[in-house]
């Protein structure tokens, strides 16, 4: 059907009245949610502009773009951790540039019905789901039916639905690659390897090591959550045990500020006996003492990508995954060399 399709139209296709699709377009409590969904699914299947947020008489938006935050992650996705704000200030200012709203949600879909339901209850253009190792399969399920959803995160086996985040694998090759270069040969790696993101990190970590022509110590593998406290205590056991290492790799810059407070308690100079990479370049690393080296996300670029392919997908256009480049941000927690 044309983009011009018309009151009329939707009320014929949707076999209710023109009263009942126009209450429902505007949320109204006279209409039930099974027949809002219906008509909203309908309306974006047949191009039919209508606010998805709120009345045209409140914004002048030009769409809606939804953030769900489900918590937990592997890391604590609350309003104030710090990368999650990194996230949503490059989704909001992308959607700004281009005159979108932006939603944010903490609800945690808990099986699939309600992951379904999320999307079909929601009038936003496209959904943004921050994260991954809870929903995977839930959001290849989802993907049969529906497109107009991205995930942060990583790329997995049998992925069905598009995904955006950094290239994790280079991103952990390079910090530990700069460790090594440096003459560190015992480099301790603090994360959640569930995580996929991590994960992937991880084993960017293991290439630098072998490319390096050195053999990994699994006792130097440390789980680790995306939380200061929890790092902090992660690196006071593995201080605590006894172990030999020169250097450490943090899978986010959370982590490393908890492995430093720690290696501070426990008199290790940083960056004379341990040094130290995180992951992430929140506003945070480079006021730490030492300022931490970290590998950078570029969240601008991924907020505009993001946000550009979800508002192609309301035009039919198929999402294709993508993954971001990073840099390494040498700061002085690792020597400035």
């Amino acid at each position: 059907m044309s983009s011009r399709t018309r009151l009329e139209d939707l009320a014929s296709i949707a076999g209710v009245s023109i009263a009942t699709v126009s209450r429902a377009l505007n949320n109204s409590p006279a209409v039930n949610d099974e027949t809002k969904r219906r008509v909203w699914k309908l309306a974006r299947e047949h191009n039919y502009h209508f606010r998805p947020s709120m009345p045209a008489l409140l914004s002048r938006a030009s769409a809606t773009i939804a953030v769900v935050i489900p918590a937990p992650q592997g890391r604590q996705d609350g309003p104030l951790n710090p990368f999650v704000q990194d996230f949503i200030g490059g989704i909001t200012a992308a959607a700004r540039e281009l005159g979108c709203d932006v939603l944010i949600s903490h609800i945690a879909p808990e099986n699939q019905d309600d992951l379904s339901s999320l999307m079909t209850a929601n009038r936003a253009e496209g959904v943004v789901f921050l994260g991954q190792r809870t929903l995977h399969e839930r959001l290849n399920l989802l993907a049969e039916t529906e497109s107009r959803f991205i995930a942060w995160g990583a790329d997995l086996p049998g992925q069905k639905y598009c995904s955006v985040g950094s290239d994790n694998r280079r991103g952990g090759a390079r910090a530990a690659a700069h460790l090594l270069q440096l003459g560190r040969k015992r480099i301790a790696f603090l994360g959640d390897t569930s995580a996929p993101e991590v994960h992937h990190r991880y084993e960017g970590y293991a290439e630098a090591h072998r490319r390096a022509g050195i053999t990994l110590d699994p006792t130097l593998l440390v789980p680790a959550q995306f939380e200061v406290s929890y790092a902090e205590a992660a690196a006071d056991g593995l201080t605590g045990a006894g172990a030999s290492f020169d250097a450490i790799f943090a899978a986010s810059d959370l982590i490393a500020l908890g492995a430093l407070r720690s290696l501070h308690k426990s008199g290790h100079r940083v960056p004379t006996d341990v040094a130290i990479v995180g992951y992430d370049d929140i506003k945070l690393a480079a006021y730490a003492q030492p300022a931490l080296t970290t590998i950078s996300q570029d969240m601008g670029k991924a907020g505009r990508l993001i946000v550009s392919k979800l508002l192609a997908a309301t035009g039919g256009a198929a999402l294709r995954s993508e993954r971001l480049p990073t840099e390494l941000i040498v700061r002085e927690s690792c020597g400035m060399a």
